[in-house]
C-alpha cells in the first residue's frame, strides 16, 4: 500500500479541507457566481503558501495557484459550482434546506477541495524530498454550464502544464477510458409580428410557428445524422396568451456528439432549420451561441497508472451508520431494481471495491474534454455516494454533505497526489504521455469553441 508524504499530507490536512467542503456545500453557488466558494479556495491555498491569483484569465471567479519550480509541471483542475433547485438537507428523504434554492447535487463542493487536498499532497511531498516540481491548482468556474475551462483555454490556459488531473465523485472508484460527449449550446431568438389571432391573423408573424418548424426540422435531422448524435431542446418563451399571436419566442438547444467535428457539422445542419423556420414564417432569427465544449480524450498510459496507484492507497472505511443511511437512499432511488440486477449492491450500499480500467462511452458532457485536447489529463472518480444515486440528484446532494462525501474526497486527493509523485519520480511516463497524446491528436490543435466576441458571464450581484 502506498503511505506517502504526498497521502500523509491529504490526512493531515483532511480537517482544514473538510471543513472548506462544507462551508461550499452549506453556501451553494450556481455557475459564474462561485464568489464565496473562490474566495474560501483561494485562502486555503495562500495560507499553504501558494502563490495565489483569483480573477485569472479576466474570470472572476477563476483561480490560479502554484508552488514550486521546474518541471514536470503538474495540474489540478478543482470546481465549485453547484446545480438549480436541488437544495436539501443531510437526510434519508427528500427535504430542501430551501425550496427552489441550488444545491451540490453534482458534489462540486467536494470537487474543488479534492484537488485542493492533492495540491497540498504534492507540494508536501516536493518540499520535503527537495525534489523538482511545480503544482499549479486552477479554480474553474461553471463547470455544470459547460464552458468554464474553455473561456479559460480561450485565454491560454492549461498550456503550461505536462499534465493534469481531474476529480469527480461517484458511485464507484474508477477510471475510464470511455469517451463523453463533446457539445454545442444555443437559444435561437425568433422575432415576429403580434396580432389578434381571431381578429386579424394575417396580420401576425409568429415566432412560435417559427419554433415550431425549427423543432420539426430537428427532429427530421435525427434520423440522417451518426448514431452517437444527441439534439434536445427546451422552449423558453412561447407567447403569452391563445388570442395573441407570439411575436417573441425562443427555443435552446444542445447538440452532443462523439467528436468536435460532428457536433459542429450537426450543428451547422441545425442553424439551417432554424434559418429555414424563419423564412416560411417571415420572422427574424436571432441565435445566442452560449458555448461548447470539446468530447473527452483520455490518456490511455496515465489512466492506466492512475489506476495502478488507485488499487495501493487504502479505500473509505464505512461506518455502520454510514452504510444504513446509503441503504435507506438506494431504496428511495427509481434507479433501486436496475442496480441491484447488476449485482453491484451485493457487497453493500457504498462501493467498496476498486473497479477495472473502464472503456465504456458517456453521453453527458463535460468541459474537461477541453483541456484534455491541450494537455494528457486524467479524469478519476472515487464514491462519495450510494450505489443506486441518480446523477444531479437530492441524494448526490445529501451525500456530498457529510461523511460519505468527504472520506471519498480524501481518498481521492490522495490518488491525484501519489499518482502526480509518481510522474515526478519517474519523468520518462511523462514523455510517453506526451508522445500518446500526440499520437492521438494527430496532428489536430485545440481550437476553443467559443469565439472572442463573446465575453465572459459575470457574478449575478
Amino acid at each position: 500500500m502506498i503511505n506517502s508524504i504526498a497521502t500523509k499530507a491529504v490526512d493531515q490536512n483532511a480537517e482544514i479541507l473538510t471543513d472548506l467542503a462544507k462551508k461550499i456545500w452549506e453556501y451553494p453557488e450556481t455557475a459564474f457566481n462561485e464568489v464565496k466558494a473562490c474566495e474560501w479556495t483561494a485562502e486555503v491555498l495562500r495560507n499553504a503558501g501558494f502563490e495565489v491569483e483569483v480573477g485569472y484569465v479576466g474570470m472572476p471567479t477563476a483561480i490560479r495557484a502554484t508552488w514550486g519550480k521546474g518541471h514536470p509541471v503538474i495540474g489540478f483542475l478543482g470546481e465549485y459550482d453547484a446545480l438549480p433547485g436541488l437544495s436539501q438537507k443531510v437526510s434519508d428523504e427528500k427535504e430542501a434546506i430551501c425550496a427552489g434554492a441550488p444545491g451540490h447535487g453534482c458534489a462540486h463542493n467536494l470537487l474543488g477541495v479534492a484537488c485542493v487536498g492533492a495540491a497540498l499532497g504534492m507540494k508536501a511531498e516536493l518540499e520535503a524530498s527537495g525534489k523538482e516540481g511545480t503544482v499549479v491548482f486552477y479554480g474553474c468556474p461553471a463547470e455544470e454550464v459547460l464552458t468554464g475551462k474553455a473561456f479559460m483555454a480561450r485565454e491560454g490556459a492549461f498550456t503550461e502544464l505536462d499534465a493534469a488531473f481531474s476529480w469527480h465523485g461517484s458511485s464507484t472508484n474508477h477510471v475510464t477510458l470511455g469517451t463523453m460527449t463533446g457539445l454545442n449550446s444555443a437559444v435561437f431568438h425568433f422575432h415576429g409580428i403580434t396580432a389578434h389571432a381571431g381578429g386579424d391573423p394575417h396580420n401576425g408573424r409568429s415566432a412560435l410557428d417559427a419554433v415550431e418548424i425549427t423543432n420539426i426540422g430537428a427532429n427530421y435531422l435525427r434520423e440522417h445524422v451518426t448514431s452517437d448524435v444527441r439534439i434536445h431542446y427546451v422552449i423558453k418563451e412561447g407567447g403569452t396568451a391563445p388570442n395573441i399571436v407570439p411575436d417573441k419566442a425562443s427555443v435552446w438547444y444542445y447538440v452532443r456528439a462523439m467528436s468536435r467535428e460532428a457536433v459542429e457539422d450537426t450543428y451547422r445542419r441545425l442553424v439551417k432549420c432554424a434559418e429555414g423556420a424563419a423564412h416560411m414564417t417571415e420572422t427574424k432569427l436571432e441565435i445566442e451561441f452560449k458555448g461548447g465544449c470539446y468530447n473527452t480524450l483520455n490518456p490511455v498510459l496515465l489512466s492506466n497508472v492512475t489506476h495502478d496507484v488507485m488499487e495501493q492507497i487504502e479505500l473509505p472505511q464505512w461506518t455502520e451508520e454510514e452504510k444504513a443511511f446509503a441503504e435507506t437512499l438506494n431504496a428511495k432511488s427509481q434507479q433501486y431494481e436496475v442496480v441491484k440486477a447488476t449485482g453491484a449492491l451485493e457487497n453493500g450500499p457504498l462501493c467498496t471495491t476498486v473497479s477495472p480500467v473502464l472503456n465504456e462511452d458517456g453521453y453527458g458532457s463535460t468541459d474537461v474534454g477541453d483541456v484534455m485536447h491541450i494537455v494528457p489529463c486524467v479524469q478519476l472518480m472515487t464514491a462519495t455516494n450510494n450505489l443506486a444515486a441518480p446523477g444531479h440528484s437530492w441524494q448526490i446532494t445529501a451525500c456530498a454533505g457529510m461523511s460519505i462525501g468527504m472520506k471519498g474526497m480524501l481518498y481521492g486527493a490522495k490518488v491525484m497526489a501519489a499518482t502526480a509523485m509518481k510522474l515526478v519520480d519517474e519523468p520518462e511516463l511523462v514523455e510517453q504521455a506526451k508522445e500518446e497524446f500526440k499520437k492521438q491528436m494527430n496532428g489536430k490543435t485545440y481550437k476553443c469553441p467559443i469565439p472572442k466576441e463573446i465575453p465572459v458571464p459575470m457574478p449575478v450581484k
